[in-house]
């Protein structure tokens, strides 16, 4: 499985790849749907016996999907953890799922547009991510598998409240729509808790990079429905798009502030972060993170074009930006690397990538 997982480490996730509506500040967009199958009690009552029977049901039923041919079928319990948290590192499992690996499994489709998680907080969590604001195209896809997995497992239904869940906020339709953002103006301008605060009024959540409980570094923050009982799959879409939108216009007026009134000052912030992160022998991962988000917002600017005309694109920031972290660095390296030894490597990695 390990040699399996090492084939990814070299390929861009379609999320990575920096194209779509919206991208220069949409970073990716992810519909996920919860669903339990019926006769096995939810995560909270589960035992050993029951998860390893949903496990091995599931996995029956998701080889025999159409979405999911060629797909890549993993049990948790047989990676070590660096291949658990690289898993996390792409966004195909949550750090939940990795930190509890008995019984657990996840399904990897093509291009890691589809994954599945298997026992997470439900027992399938379906997801479908793709790259900028394409929350309809994701949901497209997902629908698909969902109505192919009906007809192969026999889900957890009621007439009165819809799909059965662990937490009642996932139950009626199971769905969540969330978009990971890059807010690097509103939080230099300090308009972000504003911004936060108003969503939250509006019915959305904003997390950290790697969702629920994560801080929101290098100004990357994650943004999802709190709840799915009681609204339909197309409410749910429109009300996160019509949201995002607003936040986007808020963004890119901080962008244009910044630029008329505070060009230099921009431009010098920009500069820095990239010089750091070209000339560094030793780095941590946060600080990676902080600097790249400003580099990436001097390739969105068009203020990253260098003397001889060449400019550093944003697929090649998003690179970057994933295979710097700890789990991606030591499946690079091909084996366990200490803190230290991989900020070394880390900036070595950052170093040949942006020359």
């Amino acid at each position: 499985m390990s040699n399996e997982l090492d084939d990814l480490v070299t390929k861009t996730s379609e999320w990575l790849r920096g194209v779509g509506p919206s991208s220069e500040i949409v970073v990716s967009s992810r519909m996920r749907l919860a669903r339990n199958l019926e006769k096995f009690p939810f995560a909270t009552r589960a035992t050993d016996v029951s998860q390893a029977e949903v496990l091995r049901l599931t996995q029956e039923g998701l080889r025999q999907a159409p979405s999911l041919r060629k797909a890549l079928s993993l049990e948790l319990d047989k990676l070590d953890e660096v291949n658990r948290q690289f898993l996390v590192e792409r966004h195909l499992i949550s750090r939940e799922h990795a930190g509890q690996p008995e019984h657990r499994g996840v399904v990897i489709g093509a291009g890691e547009v589809i994954s599945v998680m298997i026992n997470e907080e439900d027992h399938l969590r379906v997801q479908a991510m793709q790259s900028g604001l394409n929350l309809r195209e994701a949901w497209t896809l997902i629908d698909t598998l969902d109505d192919e997995l009906s007809e192969l497992l026999p889900f957890a239904y009621s007439s009165d409240w819809g799909y059965l869940t662990c937490c009642l906020t996932n139950a009626g339709t199971g769905l969540r729509a969330s978009v990971m953002v890059h807010l690097p103006a509103l939080v230099i301008t300090k308009q972000i808790n504003k911004v936060l605060h108003a969503i939250t009024k509006l019915g959305l959540t904003a997390r950290g990079l790697y969702g629920e409980g994560t801080e929101a570094l290098g100004n990357f923050f994650q943004m999802s429905n709190q709840v799915s009982l009681g609204r339909s799959e197309e409410e749910i879409v429109e009300n996160i798009e019509r949201i995002l939108k607003q936040v986007i216009g808020h963004e890119q007026a901080a962008r244009e502030h910044l630029m008329t009134n505070n060009r230099l000052q921009l431009e010098d912030r920009i500069w820095r972060a990239y010089g750091v992160l070209r000339h560094a022998q030793t780095i941590s991962s946060n600080e990676t993170l902080d600097l790249l988000s400003a580099v990436r917002l001097g390739v969105d600017l068009g203020l990253m074009a260098s003397k001889n005309g060449k400019a550093i694109d944003r697929p090649t920031v998003n690179e970057v930006l994933i295979l710097s972290q700890p789990a991606h660095l030591q499946k690079l390296e091909g084996g366990r690397l200490s803190a230290q030894e991989r900020d070394v490597k880390r900036a070595t990695l950052i170093r040949e990538r942006l020359h």
